[in-house]
C-alpha cells in the first residue's frame, strides 16, 4: 500500500492536534491529522440529550488570557462569563455560610503551604502538607480528585504549585467539544485510524495505522500520556524517555454525571452543592447549569474510576442517594440520569487529565521535548503551567507547529 504523504502529520484530533494542524495549515504546510476516534476533539465532547452536554472538559479556565475565548468568538461562539458556582457563596443544606467560611479559610491555608513548600528543594506528596486532624481535610482532598483527578497523596507539590490560574472562568454556551468541531472544518481528518507504529529512523517519517501507512516530513504526536505510557503505539527507534516521562505523568479520573431535574426553578441556577463533607469520597453537584433543568455531578479520584465499572445505573444511584440525603426523599422521583462519562475506561485517553507524581514534576519538560527534529510532542501535559486544561494543549500545538514552520522558512 503506498504512503499518502505529507509535510506534517499529527496524531490525534484533540485541541492540542487541532490548533498545530491550523497553524500549519495558514502557514502554508501540507498537514493532516490522524484520529484514532469516530470523532474530533479529544477530552473535549459536547453530548446532545436535549441541551448541550460537555462530557468533558466544559470552562474556559484562566479566560482572561486564554487564546480560546477569541477563536471561539471568531467563529460566532456566544462566551457566557457567569461566576462560577465554586467561586461564590451560596445557601446550602446543612452547610451554612458560615462554615462553608471556615472550609475556604482552611483551603486557602492548605494552598500557602503548598506555595511554601514548593520552594523546598525536595519535591512531596501534597497529602503531606494536610493539618492533622482539621475537620475540612476530606474536602480538600475531595477538591484535589475534582482539579487533578487524583487525591493527594499521589500529587507532586511542585507540579501543583507550577499551574498558573487567573481564576478567571468562562463556558461556551454551545459546547466546549462542539467548538472542537468547529475548529476541524476545512482540515484534513482521517477518523478512526489508531497509530499503531512510529517509524522516524529513515528519511521520511513513516506512520502506520489500523487502516494504511502515512508518510511525512515531520509528526506531532498529541495522544494523551496514558497512550504513550501504555506502549499502544511503538516507536523505531524506541523513546524509553518518552515513555517513562509518561508513565510519571499520569491521567487522573473525573467524570460527570449529568440528571435532568422537574421542578429546577426551585434552586438558584449556577448553585452547587456537596454531597458529603466527611468524606473525599463524595460527588460536587452544580445545579441548574446555564439556568437549564439539570444537575451537572462531578466525580473525582478513586470514586470515579470505581464508579465506571456500574456505569451510568451506578454513577446515578450514587448520585440520587446524595442528594436524596441533603434534599430529602422527594427529590429522588424528579431525578433522571441523562449521560455519564467514563473516561478511564476510554481505550484512546484512560483518564480525564495529567497530574505528576510525588518526585516527578520535571517530567512535564522531558515530554515536551522534540525527538530530533522530525518529532514533536504536544499536548496538555506538556504544558509546563497551563497542563490539564484545554488551551495548554492548544497552547502546546500551537507552539510545536510554529518552531515547524521556521525550520521550514515558511
Amino acid at each position: 500500500m503506498t504512503d499518502l504523504l505529507f509535510d506534517v502529520l499529527v496524531i490525534g484530533a484533540g485541541a492540542a492536534g487541532l490548533g498545530a494542524a491550523r497553524t500549519l495549515r495558514d502557514g502554508g504546510a501540507r498537514v493532516a491529522i490522524v484520529e484514532a476516534r469516530s470523532r474530533v476533539g479529544g477530552r473535549a465532547f459536547t453530548a446532545q440529550h436535549g441541551w448541550p452536554l460537555d462530557m468533558g472538559a466544559g470552562w474556559l479556565h484562566s479566560a482572561d488570557r486564554n487564546p480560546l475565548v477569541e477563536v471561539a468568538q471568531g467563529l460566532g461562539f456566544k462566551i457566557d462569563r457567569s461566576t462560577p458556582p465554586w467561586q461564590k457563596a451560596n445557601d446550602q443544606p446543612d452547610f451554612p455560610r458560615s462554615e462553608q467560611r471556615e472550609f475556604r479559610k482552611a483551603m486557602d491555608a492548605f494552598f500557602e503551604r503548598v506555595e511554601a513548600a514548593a520552594r523546598d528543594p525536595q519535591d512531596r506528596a501534597a497529602s503531606t502538607l494536610l493539618e492533622p486532624g482539621n475537620r475540612w481535610n476530606p474536602m480538600i482532598d475531595a477538591v484535589s480528585a475534582y482539579v487533578n483527578g487524583t487525591e493527594l497523596d499521589g500529587l507532586s507539590v511542585k507540579d501543583f504549585d507550577n499551574y498558573h490560574d487567573t481564576e478567571v472562568n468562562w463556558r461556551v454556551e454551545r459546547g466546549y467539544g462542539a467548538l472542537m468541531e468547529k475548529i476541524s472544518e476545512g482540515l484534513s481528518v482521517f477518523l478512526d485510524h489508531p497509530v499503531i507504529r512510529i517509524d522516524h529512523s529513515g528519511a521520511q517519517v513513516r506512520v502506520e495505522t489500523t487502516k494504511g501507512p502515512f508518510a511525512a516530513d515531520t509528526v506531532i504526536v498529541t495522544v494523551p500520556t496514558n497512550v504513550i505510557a501504555s506502549g499502544m503505539i511503538e516507536f523505531d527507534p524506541a523513546l524509553p524517555d518518552k515513555l517513562n516521562a509518561a508513565a510519571h505523568l499520569p491521567l487522573g479520573h473525573d467524570n460527570k454525571l449529568f440528571l435532568s431535574l422537574d421542578g429546577a426553578e426551585e434552586f438558584e441556577a449556577d448553585s452547587r452543592l456537596y454531597g458529603r463533607r466527611e468524606t473525599s469520597a463524595t460527588a460536587s453537584y452544580h445545579i441548574r447549569p446555564f439556568g437549564r433543568p439539570l444537575i451537572e455531578a462531578y466525580f473525582g479520584g478513586r470514586l470515579a474510576r470505581e464508579l465506571e465499572a456500574q456505569g451510568l445505573e451506578g454513577f446515578g444511584r450514587f448520585a440520587i442517594d446524595q442528594l436524596a440525603a441533603t434534599l430529602g426523599d422527594r427529590i429522588c422521583n424528579r431525578l433522571k440520569p441523562l449521560a455519564v462519562s467514563m473516561w478511564s475506561s476510554d481505550p484512546f485517553a484512560g483518564g480525564s487529565y495529567s497530574h505528576a507524581l510525588p518526585g516527578h514534576w520535571d517530567k512535564r519538560a522531558v515530554l515536551a521535548a522534540p525527538a530530533g527534529d522530525r518529532l514533536f510532542f504536544a499536548g496538555e501535559a506538556c504544558s509546563a503551567h497551563d497542563f490539564s486544561t484545554v488551551h495548554g494543549a492548544w497552547i502546546t500545538g500551537v507552539e510545536a507547529a510554529k518552531k515547524i514552520l521556521a525550520a521550514q522558512n515558511r
